[in-house]
Formats: C-alpha cells, sequence, structure tokens
C-alpha cells in the first residue's frame, strides 16, 4: 500500500496509545480519589477536580463513570502512590510519580528508563530539595491583572503570576489550589483551564546539547511506554516544539 500508508498507520497507533496512557492515567487517579474519599463530587473536591481534568483531556464519561463505580466495589485494585528521583543526561533532574500495585515491578521498570538513558535511580531526597511542590494554573479568558484582582478579592495568596499573549499562569501554594481556581471562578467569565493541578517545579532549569538531549527525550518516552507511570517532573528547559 506504500509509504503513506505506513505513515497514516503508525500515526494512528502513536494516537491510540497516546489516548490510552491518558485514559490509563486519569482512570487510576480517579478510581484512588474516589476509593479515598467517596464518589461524591461535591464532597470531595479531589475526585471533583480529577473528573474535570479528564474532562478537559477528552477522557470519555464512561471511562471515568467505571472508575468510580469500580472504587466503591468490593475488593477491587489495591493501587498506592509511589515517587521516585533520579538523575538523568548531562545534570538532568527527575521526579518519577507513579501508581501502581506491585512496587517491585515499578521500581524495576522505572530503574530501566535511567539506566538505558546512562542515568541513575536516587535515593528518597536526593532530588526533592531542589524542587517545590506548588499549585500550577494555566488558562485563559482572563487578563493578568483581572486574575490578580480577584485573588486579592478572595483573599487568596500567591507565589507567582505571569502572561504570556493570553494564557496567564498562575502559581501558589499546593493546598490553596481549589481555592485559587474558585477564585478565578467567581469572576463569572468563561475560563479554558489548562492546567491546575500541584506539581513539582523546579527551582532551576537547564539547557542540554543535543546529544543529552536526545538521550533525555528517549527517557521521556521510555516514561510515556510504562504503564505504572503517571508523571515526570525535570529540570530540563525545552523548547517549544521538544515539549
Amino acid at each position: 500500500m506504500g509509504r503513506a500508508h505506513e505513515v497514516r498507520k503508525a500515526a494512528m497507533e502513536k494516537t491510540s496509545k497516546q489516548k490510552s496512557k491518558v485514559y490509563s492515567k486519569f482512570g487510576k487517579e480517579i478510581y484512588m480519589a474516589a476509593k479515598e474519599g467517596g464518589p461524591d463530587l461535591e464532597s470531595n473536591l479531589e475526585l471533583k477536580r480529577l473528573v474535570e481534568r479528564a474532562k478537559q483531556n477528552q477522557v470519555p464519561a464512561h471511562v471515568i463513570e467505571k472508575n468510580i463505580e469500580k472504587s466503591q466495589s468490593v475488593g477491587g485494585e489495591d493501587y498506592f502512590p509511589v515517587r521516585y528521583e533520579g538523575f538523568g543526561p548531562g545534570g538532568s533532574t527527575m521526579i518519577v510519580e507513579c501508581i501502581t500495585d506491585n512496587v517491585n515491578r515499578t521500581v524495576s521498570e522505572v530503574r530501566n528508563c535511567f539506566t538505558k538513558v546512562g542515568g541513575n535511580l536516587g535515593k528518597k531526597g536526593t532530588v526533592t530539595y531542589m524542587y517545590e511542590h506548588v499549585a500550577y494554573l494555566q488558562f485563559s479568558g482572563l487578563s493578568e491583572d483581572e486574575a490578580l484582582e480577584a485573588l486579592l478579592m478572595a483573599e487568596v495568596d500567591l507565589q507567582d503570576i505571569m502572561a504570556d499573549d493570553d494564557i496567564v499562569t498562575i502559581i501558589g501554594a499546593q493546598s490553596d489550589l481549589d481555592e485559587i481556581k474558585e477564585a478565578l471562578k467567581s469572576t463569572g467569565k468563561e475560563l479554558e483551564f489548562f492546567k491546575d493541578e500541584v506539581i513539582w517545579l523546579a527551582n532551576n532549569t537547564i539547557e542540554l546539547n543535543d546529544e543529552d538531549l536526545n538521550s533525555f527525550k528517549r527517557f521521556l518516552a521510555l516514561a510515556e511506554d510504562t504503564e505504572d507511570i503517571q508523571d515526570v517532573y525535570h529540570n530540563v528547559k525545552l523548547k517549544e516544539e521538544d515539549e
């Protein structure tokens, strides 16, 4: 059928794999949040936020509902979060967040990602001290001044606010994520949130040479293909086309 067919087939397979990863990521997080805090969205704000984010990422309603229902059934998977820290190419650092039901399998898979790019898995605390655990929101629909005014009116503190064209980024204390979002929504403006989550933010970023950058991208690709890995946070400054 020719090269064009093979290219389309490869692109479709990649898209399908990416969707499957997104569905799995949100499915596990929703399952854990509902199991821990209950299935009611109004009383379980963590679950409510996850469901909103899942919808923003085009996760089908049946995937969301299935994982909430499964969390309330007797038995079910015994998932729990684990975090790993390590060092990659060119002085890069990574924090790898996972959800697993088998820690021996997961640590082996994460170590394999580091080893394949010449990096190494570190001990607890060897990387996290170089990061801040913060609430991170990116959205459009308000100007920087309007967003700042809304937060001041609601008496919600923030660490930083910046704007790039029509996209505003806010960084605050991790415990204030819901308060920040509610203050912004209280303006009554139609907002589109691109990110509203608690993340690990590097205190300083580095730029890699081409060789190290290629190895680092390989690490991200390996992590993307590892079922138990939910998120990878790092200190590498990437160009827009690399993200």
